[in-house]
């Protein structure tokens, strides 16, 4: 017997075997509350990101429409006066 055929008859005989896994009772409920708490998480998180963008474009646009960034800064020095 080679290798190969040593490790498909352990492998099947691994695959045949019954399964000798213990699950908890509970299992079922604590992960579908688990999965919902994570789902609620998020869904809170994700409205929170939207309402601190919405607030964050609202107040850039009351920013902008009172200091107007767009135009130019006032001269600090005065034009000569001509005409006397």
């Amino acid at each position: 017997m080679n290798g190969y055929d040593r490790k498909e008859d352990e492998v099947r005989r691994l695959l045949d075997a019954p399964a000798h896994v213990h699950v908890p009772p509970d299992l079922l409920p604590r992960a579908v509350s688990r999965g919902t708490r994570a789902l609620h998480r998020a869904r809170l998180l994700r409205r929170a990101l939207w309402v601190l963008l919405t607030a964050a474009a609202v107040a850039f646009t009351v920013w902008a429409s009172v200091a107007e960034p767009w135009r130019t800064p006032p001269s600090g020095v005065t034009p000569p006066f001509r005409g006397w």
